[in-house]
């Protein structure tokens, strides 16, 4: 942070010319610590923790980052007229402290920012209309917090990181329909969750990596036909399935 007061134009703090002047004397605001005319959103910040009471003064005022913080301490009544503002973080300070009810509102924002902190907080039966939002982000907070019934709605979200979160968390009746995903991370994720008996179905899967954990965890009476699998690793793994147990492991020794 600089070593110099600065406004948001670029230009000198002059206290000297300060309407606040007499609070600096009193010691309610500071020249690089505490000042609602510096540009540093620190010092804009703790001059509000200071004097709460004069957030409805700046709720207008040109620099972004002083609207802003001072949504977070204005009266509430105040707060609706700041969603129609121009910067996204001014409106999510406002939208963070207004009833729930607003937030049903800006699950079309504008802005991404805004739109991912909103699918965080909605709750969980109001996501649906976001499964279809432009930003991938957002779309991966909904399949993180989307109910399983609902994210067969999702499985062929273009996002390979969405997908992967749908795979983890859908309900088990659609995990050998995502086993035919095209990306390879989707259908690993698959075959982590399928039974040893499943994962016959996925033996043939064109990653090594699918292989591999097939190989190792299929049943054993089937582990056999993996042992001409192309990869050394895959192999090995079939191989060491099909071992007999070691007893005394199994008795903890």
């Amino acid at each position: 942070m600089s070593d110099e007061a600065i406004d948001h134009l670029g230009q000198p703090v002059d206290c000297a010319s300060c309407a606040h002047r007499a609070m600096r004397d009193a010691g309610h605001c500071k020249p690089l610590h505490a000042c609602v005319n510096d540009r540093y959103a620190r010092r804009i910040d703790r001059f509000f923790d200071w004097n709460p009471a004069l957030a409805n003064q700046y709720l207008t005022h040109p620099h972004f980052e002083v609207r802003a913080i001072a949504a977070k301490s204005a009266d509430i009544f105040r707060l609706p007229a700041l969603l129609e503002d121009l910067d996204e973080t001014v409106r999510w300070n406002a939208l963070r402290r207004l009833p729930y009810r607003y937030l049903e509102r800006f699950r079309a924002d504008p802005h991404r920012e805004v739109r991912i902190r909103v699918a965080s907080r909605l709750r969980i039966e109001d996501l649906a209309p976001m499964m279809r939002d432009q930003d991938y982000y957002v779309r991966l907070i909904v399949a993180r917090r989307a109910p399983p019934a609902v994210l067969p709605l999702m499985i062929g979200d273009p996002e390979i990181a969405v997908r992967c979160t749908v795979a983890g968390r859908i309900g088990e009746a659609w995990l050998m329909r995502m086993a035919a995903d095209p990306e390879a991370a989707v259908r690993l994720e698959i075959a982590r969750r399928l039974t040893p008996t499943q994962l016959i179905w996925m033996r043939d899967d064109p990653d090594w990596r699918v292989r591999h954990e097939v190989a190792t965890r299929i049943d054993r009476d089937r582990a056999e036909t993996m042992l001409d699998d192309p990869d050394p690793l895959v192999r090995e793994a079939a191989a060491a399935r099909l071992a007999p147990p070691d007893l005394n492991e199994e008795c903890g020794r």
